[in-house]
């Protein structure tokens, strides 16, 4: 039943905002009974495709990113060598193997806003607030390329890549260091130097493996 919904909004040309068939009318257009049509609408509804709201049915919206990140918080509490292996070699592929299309698109004031975020880090008062100043930077930096899909991928993963961070933070000066690594970065970025870019780059994410292999040593 989902999927017959879906058509209809696609072959329909359904946008954000318009309403749906009313309840009775998907029964009629499908030969359903009433709780199959109610349970593809709760579905629809979880992944964010769908608003309903009583007395004014369902209506199209487009919640599908906020649902992603609801369901991706869940994997914050426990991150396994697996996980982190994964997410930082993700990490790496994006913000390291990209750097022709970094150096290529990176203009001023990309230079100018990634500094800010960084002062903005090295006055942090907590960890917590350093590494969300932290994650603010590398996804400036991810913004970038301009794809819009690399960036949303990357704001998933968030909630885990915050903990991975936090885990660096807690075991070396959580302001000095981060600022120092990044200043690095933004320096080899704004001079286009691929070589001193990428070892920048990869020493700072090599951090997180030398916290987490600490951490699990205690």
């Amino acid at each position: 039943m989902v999927a017959k919904i879906r058509g209809l909004i696609s072959e329909g040309g359904l946008k954000v905002g318009d309403s749906l068939p009313t309840e009775k009318e998907l029964c009629e257009r499908f030969d359903a009974g009433r709780n199959t049509v109610r349970e593809a609408m709760r579905i629809l509804k979880a992944y964010g495709v769908v608003s309903v709201r009583p007395k004014v049915g369902a209506t199209l919206i487009d919640d599908r990113m906020e649902r992603a990140l609801d369901l991706f918080s869940f994997n914050t509490l426990d991150i396994s060598r697996r996980t982190f292996t994964d997410i930082q070699g993700f990490r790496k592929l994006i913000e390291v193997g990209t750097v022709d299309t970094l150096f290529d698109n990176v203009g001023a004031a990309d230079i100018a806003e990634l500094r800010e975020i960084n002062a903005h880090l090295r006055s942090a008062q907590s960890i917590s607030e350093a590494s969300e100043q932290d994650f603010r930077f590398h996804l400036r930096l991810v913004s970038i390329l301009e794809n819009r899909a690399v960036r949303d991928v990357y704001r998933i993963m968030k909630p885990v890549i915050i903990r991975i961070m936090e885990r660096a933070k807690e075991l070396k000066d959580f302001n000095e260091d981060t600022f120092e690594q990044h200043a690095g970065i933004v320096d080899a970025l704004e001079a286009k130097d691929r070589i001193h870019y990428q070892y920048a780059l990869v020493s700072h994410l090599e951090l997180g493996l030398w916290a987490f292999e600490e951490e699990t040593k205690a």
